[in-house]
């Protein structure tokens, strides 16, 4: 039995003790006045330790935490294709990933929303390395994936945490979140990387790979932002890629992006869920290729069409589009004052006159659409 002690979230017998050790702690008090503005500190203080489980702190505080952010930074959210799951079953989620903390937050307030099995959530222990934030994180069940390592280390624990999601999954019942990609889509061009899927395979036992995944019950989630309040933020290692420069994070850099991603305005807010990726699916995928490589790339690319497909486009996603080719393809699906708003977004965050600077903020927004219309063109 593989040792998950140092990647695991906390059990609830630790759950009273974790909450006694940080309720004080500047940062979670902040966040806890934010979260319960209303009352006193120490009406907030019996409410946290009253919490004698996981499920209880999620349901007590965090639902209202989410509640305050959406309220304050965005013009609402919906969701949809939740209704096809099962209340009784366990899946294993792969999204989106734009933003470091909301996405994993926002699909499992929905999961609550619907009396669904909320997750276990993948973090990486970079974003975590401030004390509060590793107690918040173990608090609303987030396991850890180490980065950084060298190739001996990576392997050993990449083995480990396919174990974990195994056991995760199949044995505790309990559904599992995991971005498609390492770290956060910059450009706005989503793809499924073949290296996740190739590490959560680890686990697949006496199973062939795919019937694994079959096992896994996998669902495809795309959340979609109206505006990245990040984008600006993003725009540094965007350019220094796309000039072949080594990009170097600050020391802050995450923790600003955790920050301005809750608080930032971010419009409309849309969550599909889309079909489970059924057993059957993947038999034909297996028939089709022989390969682990060829099966890896064929299934990154099923969850891949899947997302492309119900990703809900906006208004700011057509108008990047047709601002990045120069006409007007997609004018029905915008006004002229969502247009004239976009431009000025634009004119306050890039230099418009450096054509590279423009059109990769541009491709942000942008690519979601091109995804979406390649995908249909494939079909014919």
């Amino acid at each position: 039995m593989p040792d998950f002690e140092d990647i695991r979230f906390y059990n609830d017998t630790e759950v009273q003790q974790a909450l006694r050790e940080n309720l004080n702690h500047p940062m979670i008090t902040a966040l806890l006045h934010f979260t319960f503005p209303k009352i006193s500190e120490e009406e907030i203080a019996e409410k946290v330790l009253s919490c004698k489980s996981i499920q209880d702190f999620q349901e007590a505080i965090i639902k209202y935490t989410v509640e305050n952010v959406l309220e304050r930074s965005s013009e609402g959210l919906t969701y949809s294709g939740f209704d096809a799951l099962d209340k009784d079953q366990a899946y294993f989620y792969i999204s989106t990933h734009r933003d470091i903390i909301l996405d994993t937050s926002l699909l499992n307030y929905v999961l609550l929303q619907k009396g669904l099995c909320m997750t276990a959530s993948a973090i990486g222990d970079n974003l975590v390395r401030r004390s509060f934030l590793m107690a918040l994180a173990k608090l609303n069940r987030n396991f850890l994936v180490k980065r950084g390592l060298g190739p001996r280390e990576m392997l050993q624990s990449s083995t480990v945490l396919s174990q974990y999601i195994r056991s995760l999954v199949l044995e505790d019942k309990r559904s599992v979140w995991m971005a498609q990609r390492e770290g956060r889509t910059k450009d706005g061009d989503d793809r499924t990387q073949q290296g996740v899927l190739k590490m959560v395979g680890m686990a697949k036992g006496s199973d062939s790979l795919l019937e694994f995944f079959g096992k896994l019950k996998i669902v495809p989630v795309a959340i979609s932002y109206e505006f990245d309040p990040t984008d600006i933020l993003k725009m540094p290692e965007l350019m220094a890629r796309r000039l072949d420069q080594t990009y170097v994070k600050s020391s802050n850099e995450d923790f600003n992006s955790i920050i301005k991603g809750a608080m930032g305005q971010k419009g409309r807010i849309h969550i599909q869920a889309g079909n489970v990726i059924e057993p059957a699916e993947l038999q034909m995928l297996e028939q089709e290729v022989s390969s682990v490589n060829a099966q890896l790339k064929a299934l990154a690319s099923l969850i891949d069409q899947r997302i492309y497909d119900n990703y809900k486009l906006w208004p700011s996603n057509y108008i990047a589009y047709d601002l990045l080719q120069e006409e007007p393809a997609f004018e029905d699906r915008y006004t002229s004052k969502e247009k004239r708003q976009f431009e000025r977004r634009v004119l306050k965050r890039v230099n418009i006159q450096n054509t590279l600077e423009l059109n990769s903020y541009l491709l942000m927004y942008a690519n979601p659409v091109i995804n979406h219309h390649k995908l249909y063109e494939n079909q014919g």
